[in-house]
């Protein structure tokens, strides 16, 4: 069965400032299905991993449709508190991020049953995170 490897960071400058999300999702060859690079305003670096996360989710029912019932998934990312708070192992006490967690959840129990999340270094999330910052280096110069 096929693998969809999902890659995704979002970051701020400032923290909280001018915030990027960058996705990367992939099938199991590495072949890239789908990039974005987005610009999402003022936020936290925690909110907009999580705005990455729900922005690739959301992207990958349109690119799979009913497919994502069925599809193993693996999400990697780069925030140890997003991926341990999917994994159930940290509580989500900032109510700001205890939406998003739920929107998340949400999407993982209608469309997303059979989803990890694996914590990765930046290192290994590099094309990710030059998406992020190209969106808000984009939207600087754009300014």
């Amino acid at each position: 069965m096929e693998k969809i490897i999902i890659h995704t960071d979002g970051g701020a400058r400032g923290n909280p400032g001018p915030a990027g999300i960058g996705v990367v999702i992939e099938n199991e060859t590495g072949k890239v299905i789908k990039e974005i690079s987005e610009y999402i305003g003022e936020a936290t670096n925690n909110v907009a991993e999580y705005h990455a996360l729900i922005r690739a989710l959301g992207e990958a029912k349109v690119l799979l449709g009913e497919r994502t019932l069925e599809l193993p998934f693996e999400v990697m990312m780069d925030s140890e508190l997003v991926v341990r708070q999917m994994q159930g192992l940290y509580k989500v006490k900032e109510p700001t991020l205890k939406e998003k967690f739920a929107m998340v959840a949400q999407m993982r129990m209608e469309d997303f049953p059979n989803i990890t999340f694996t914590h990765v270094r930046r290192e290994k999330n590099g094309r990710a995170d030059k998406l992020v910052n190209d969106a808000i280096d984009k939207a600087q110069i754009d300014k």
